[in-house]
C-alpha cells in the first residue's frame, strides 16, 4: 500500500505560522546577542570585501534605521502588525501552508525587534550591505523575515487574487 498523503498532511497552519516565527525568533535573538558579545559597538568586520560586513549598530528606529526614536509609534505599529497576522491567519483558512509560513517570517521578526525595544530602547543591527560608502541602512535578521515576509504574502496575495479572477464561474 502507497502512501498517498501529502508530505505535510499532519501539519496545521498554526504549527507552521508558530514553527517558523519561533526559528526567526530565536535565530535573530541569538546572532544580535554574539553580536553584542564579540563585537565592540560601531566595530566592522568585513565578510564578503567590503560589499558584506558585520557592523554592531544600535537602532532607536525602525527597520532599516528609519523613524528614530519613534517607540510609542513602534508599539502601536507591532500591534498593529501582530492584528494584521491573526485576521490573514483566519482568512487562509484552507489555504496554503505557504501562507503560514510567510506569515511566521513577519511573526519572528515583529517579535524580535520588539523584545530589544522593550528590554534596551534599541534594536541591535549587524548586517550592513554597500560599496564603500555607499551602503544599504543597517539590519538585523527580524528585518529581513519582516521584509520577506511582507513581500512575499504582497506577492502572495496577487496571485491568489489573479487565479481567483481566471477561474471559471
Amino acid at each position: 500500500m502507497t502512501n498517498t498523503r501529502p508530505p505535510h498532511a499532519g501539519w496545521s497552519p498554526a504549527v507552521v505560522l508558530l514553527a517558523t516565527g519561533a526559528t526567526i525568533y530565536l535565530a535573530d535573538q541569538v546572532t544580535k546577542a554574539l553580536v553584542q558579545a564579540r563585537l565592540d559597538l560601531d566595530q566592522r568586520v568585513p565578510l564578503i570585501g567590503d560589499l558584506v560586513e558585520l557592523w554592531h549598530a544600535r537602532n532607536s528606529g525602525a527597520a532599516f534605521s528609519l523613524f528614530q526614536g519613534g517607540t510609542v509609534l513602534f508599539l502601536v505599529v507591532t500591534v498593529f502588525a501582530l492584528g494584521m497576522i491573526v485576521y490573514f491567519y483566519r482568512a487562509f483558512q484552507g489555504r496554503s501552508l505557504w501562507l503560514y509560513l510567510v506569515l511566521g517570517l513577519v511573526l519572528g521578526g515583529t517579535l524580535g525587534n520588539v523584545t530589544d525595544r522593550l528590554r534596551s530602547g534599541f534594536v541591535t543591527d549587524f548586517i550592513s550591505v554597500g560599496f564603500g560608502s555607499t551602503r544599504w541602512p543597517t539590519f538585523n535578521v527580524a528585518d529581513s523575515a519582516i521584509v520577506i515576509g511582507i513581500l512575499s504574502l504582497v506577492l502572495s496575495l496577487s496571485l491568489i487574487e489573479r487565479g481567483d479572477r481566471e477561474a471559471p464561474a
